[in-house]
């Protein structure tokens, strides 16, 4: 667990890297910041004609439920899955892409995973952001409920950063690691129901659904849409089972990362 206290005692270190995390992702170009709304709000765009208007997507047979609403949800859906799904993908070259760091010995490698999952971290926010505002101005308006929201969501911080820990790590020994990115975020994108609603899966492929059950970010997407857009009550059973599986995938990610790290400056 010595990586999860070392974020604690060295936060002011761990939020020099994430602002400069932050500021690179947009240095030099024309619109700077303003990708992180942009950028959202076209793959919104993207996957809501394709989905929503092509295929005719729904989350619920409810005749009250617009393309708004869908695309709402969607739009819920892919900023919760970019965090893990963009941790997966970035993790891999973090230790290998900094040898200077590694080679400093009282330096907390820790932090590099950990401020690059802070920096994608700020994805997420503005997109639930984006999304309550949507849901104010031009859907029914949110209930008390949305105060329930970090509770739903804290979970994906707690995984995004054990997967983090773990694939950082990893990537030092086997290099292959970063090519399976693509296909895992592209598994996570179909696996974790940001087109789909759960009950909908149940009913439709109750074969799958004994294996997609089990995955987290199925049951918190599904929990924060019956939360924010239709202001219901979230399963908090799945939640419970998403909270412990955070708080495994730390803890792991934290063992395996800290079991690794002392062999890092002989690979590099």
């Amino acid at each position: 667990m010595e990586p999860i206290k070392s974020i604690f005692s060295k936060r002011e270190l761990l939020w020099q890297f994430l602002l400069r995390n932050v500021r690179q992702r947009h240095r030099g170009s024309v619109l700077g910041a303003l990708w992180l709304v942009v950028n959202p709000l076209l793959m919104l765009g993207l996957y809501v004609f394709a989905f929503g208007i092509v295929f005719g997507g729904r989350f619920t047979d409810s005749p009250d439920e617009s393309t708004l609403d869908y695309a709402l949800g969607v739009f819920l859906g892919l900023s919760v899955l970019g965090l893990v799904s963009g941790s997966i993908g970035v993790s891999p070259s973090i230790i290998v892409s900094q040898p200077n760091f590694v080679k400093k010995v009282v330096f907390p490698l820790e932090i590099l995973p950990t401020a690059m999952i802070g920096a994608l971290s700020y994805d997420l926010l503005i997109g639930l952001g984006l999304c309550l505002i949507g849901i104010c101005f031009l859907g029914a308006g949110v209930s008390l409920n949305f105060l329930l929201i970090p509770i739903l969501i804290g979970p994906v911080f707690l995984i995004a950063l054990g997967v983090s820990w773990f694939f950082s790590a990893l990537g030092v020994f086997i290099r292959d690691v970063s090519h399976l990115g693509s296909f895992l975020g592209l598994a996570l994108l179909y696996s974790s129901g940001v087109f789909y609603s759960a009950d909908k899966a149940r009913d439709a492929a109750p074969g799958i659904w004994k294996f997609l059950q089990w995955n987290p970010l199925l049951q918190i997407i599904d929990s924060l849409r019956k939360v924010t857009i239709w202001g219901g009550e979230p399963d908090w059973g799945s939640i419970g089972y998403a909270w412990f599986f955070g708080i495994i995938v730390l803890a792991g990610g934290s063992w395996f990362f800290n079991r690794l790290r002392p062999t890092f400056a002989d690979v590099l």
